[in-house]
């Protein structure tokens, strides 16, 4: 037995044995592509993690015994296995309607200290059952919305208790929408797929769908206003400056292309064009708060310090609590009008409301300079408090939400360069999330057998700029197998070509799919770092981001590169998008934590994307990888290659039952992801 062998996976160890099977037999066929270098990406098949959407139909949901347990999947009635009450929460937004997104709620019992999670479903719906008597605290969070708690005292035995929560909208968030229904409607289609790729920090994406848009309807304010956004977000700030002034003179209300002028106009200490624009902004809007804030930024920059404080105290009165950078702004104004006592009473607000900023230690420091210059007698009390000034400009509110841009243009933003927004003050339950996501991940490994699939694969080399210079396309009937015994995993796989061409593009063969989401595993992850980073969203979908990195005290068990008969360790980092209520992986992306100069490898970026499969006989969605996609910097080439699968076929054991004849099952059919992207 050897190493990922060709290329690459995991410290999955595969047979040597060569078989002489049908197409559907699972081994893995080793050999030379050429000379020139052979190459295997982990690229991830088989976090297919079991769903929880079975379905309800006729019996009552089984609960299990995870914190983050469910019941009332969609599927059937609303029926609860329980052994006391039944809390059902809908959540609704501050207009009155019901939340358009996944919330994740949290159950703290002031009684013993425990907390159970639970997300939305259908209709904005959370549940809890088996609530005993207690008073708790209901904590109900959604990207971009501001935190809403609630109380519940349950004092009777075996009743239902319905509340509605209301979530209001984070104030500090950029509205991205289209409200031009003027548009084409395949402009309509792209410009609403961008949207959703820049809510999930994917802003390679949302830059290819979005300039695509541009190209349809050039002269639309939304469009531009997105343009601009994005090339704020990648810190491109002359192409910033063109989209948003063109936005704003096709619609010279915008506040939104306003906004984001003036802070452009900031940033390069254009203050008194921050001033005139912001200006504007706040005759747009005059009951948003934020357009107040900015110009007080700008009026205090140009010692306006009485405007500055008019327009800070405004701010803080229009933002109803959601506007504690307004208060720094409000402080400084009023320590620099000499009115001391009002300005300290104003931050230690600040402090009270917000302990979690990171402007507090600073806050505190000009606390402490407002007191002692109240004790100086010899002081005057109109001293400006220039060298504090800058506080309010470190705010998450002003500055683009950590979003950083890559002078890379061919292939994807780094890991560590481009984090997704993360909804602000969300604890993570890190334990609970990579426990949840690992028993998913080992729950599949234990009984699934083997699946096959037919794989579609686009191979194109690229430029500096990222445009194709070749383009290959292949079909491959694929299978792929899986075992486990404590401490190691094993993996079978097979890649038959459908077309007769032989060869692989450009000599680069990617082995070894089924692995990516692996490290999930309970016999992988102890090798990562692992760290919860926050709650996030995928496609609408409320998602626990997970960074993870290849420990340095840990033998690289997981990916290599193979080369003339040499394997080369390759550490790894990435990130994993886990929904917050199955646990299943929706997304994951990794790279190489460093370059391999011996082999010329500057850098291989993986996506992969899941979608749910369902399986009818089994009663099962497994979360199967729709779409995986590489760019590799090889001896100063740049490649890119795209696999996308459909057409599953599962073959199965009961893990109950270790004995016994493998099932097979065919997947229901599914729009492929072509299907959608015809659509």
């Amino acid at each position: 037995m050897w190493r990922a062998g060709f290329v690459s996976l995991s410290a999955l160890r595969f047979r040597q044995e060569k078989r002489n099977s049908p197409v559907r037999a699972m081994s893995v066929r080793l050999r030379e592509i050429g000379s020139r270098f052979s190459y295997a990406a982990a690229l991830s098949m088989m976090s297919a993690l079991l769903s929880a959407n079975a379905s309800a139909q006729s019996a009552p949901v089984q609960i299990r015994p995870d914190p983050f347990g469910q019941v009332n999947r969609p599927g059937g009635a609303p029926t609860y296995s329980t052994q006391d009450s039944v809390l059902v929460l809908t959540i609704y937004s501050d207009t009155g309607v019901l939340l358009d997104r996944q919330a994740v709620v949290k159950l703290y019992n002031k009684n013993d200290q425990s907390v159970i999670w639970r997300t939305t479903q259908d209709k904005s719906v959370a549940t809890f059952e088996d609530v005993p008597f207690g008073t708790y605290d209901i904590e109900v969070r959604a990207f971009g919305y501001l935190t809403a708690h609630q109380e519940l005292k349950a004092e009777r035995a075996l009743s239902n208790y319905q509340l509605d929560v209301v979530v209001r909208k984070d104030p500090s968030a950029v509205e991205l929408k289209v409200s031009d229904t003027h548009i084409p409607s395949k402009a309509r289609k792209e410009i609403s797929r961008g949207i959703a790729d820049l809510q999930s920090g994917n802003l390679k994406g949302a830059r290819k769908r979005l300039e695509a848009t541009y190209k349809l309807a050039p002269s639309n304010t939304d469009v531009n206003f997105l343009l601009g956004y994005l090339s704020f977000q990648e810190k491109k700030w002359r192409q910033a400056q063109t989209y948003l002034d063109k936005a704003r003179a096709l619609d010279p209300g915008n506040l939104q292309a306003l906004m984001f002028l003036g802070r452009l106009s900031l940033r390069s200490e254009d203050f008194e064009g921050a001033r005139n624009v912001l200006e504007q902004a706040v005759i747009a809007d005059a009951e948003y708060w934020m357009p107040h804030y900015l110009l007080a930024q700008a009026c205090l920059k140009l010692t306006e310090f009485e405007k500055a404080r008019e327009q800070a105290q405004i701010a803080v009165e229009k933002a109803k609590g959601g506007g504690s950078a307004a208060q720094i702004v409000l402080g400084e104004a009023l320590a620099n009008l000499g009115r001391d006592q009002e300005a300290i009473n104003v931050l230690k607000a600040f402090l009270k409301d917000s302990p979690g900023s990171p402007n507090v230690p600073q806050v505190r420091d000009l606390v402490a300079t407002i007191e002692r210059r109240d004790l100086d007698r010899f002081s005057g009390s109109a001293r400006a408090f220039t060298a504090a000034s800058h506080l309010a400009e470190e705010d998450p509110a002003l500055v683009s939400p950590a979003l950083l841009f890559s002078m890379r243009t061919w292939e994807p933003p780094g890991i560590d360069e481009a984090k997704p927004l993360v909804a602000p003050d969300v604890t993570c339950p890190s334990k609970d999330v990579v426990d949840g996501v690992g028993e998913r991940t080992k729950q599949f490994v234990d009984d699934i057998v083997r699946f096959s699939a037919i794989e579609d694969m686009l191979h194109e080399e690229l430029n500096e700029l990222g445009k194709p210079i070749t383009k290959v396309t292949r079909r491959f009937d694929y299978a792929a197998s899986m075992s486990s015994v404590p401490g190691s995993l094993a993996v079978d796989e097979d890649r038959r070509e459908m077309s007769g061409a032989e060869g692989s593009p450009d000599h680069i063969a990617t082995r070894g799919l089924p692995t990516l989401a692996l490290i999930f595993h309970p016999d992988m992850r102890s090798d990562f770092q692992l760290t919860c980073e926050g709650l996030g969203q995928w496609n609408g979908r409320a998602t626990w981001l997970v960074h993870f990195r290849q420990r340095d005290d840990r033998v690289n068990r997981f990916h290599e590169f193979k080369v003339g008969g040499l394997s080369y360790p390759a550490n790894l980092k990435g990130r994993a998008w886990i929904a917050a209520d199955t646990f299943q992986i929706v997304r994951i992306e990794s790279e190489l934590v460093s370059p391999l100069p011996k082999l010329q490898i500057v850098n291989e970026h993986q996506t992969v994307e899941y979608g749910p499969v369902p399986f009818e006989k089994k009663n099962i969605e497994l979360w199967l990888p729709k779409l995986a996609e590489i760019y590799l910097d090889v001896n100063k080439r740049h490649y890119f290659r795209r696999h996308s699968f459909d057409h599953f076929l599962l073959f199965w054991v009961d893990s109950e039952e270790k004995v016994g004849a493998v099932k097979r099952e065919q997947a229901q059919p599914v729009p492929t992801f072509r299907d959608a992207q015809s659509r």
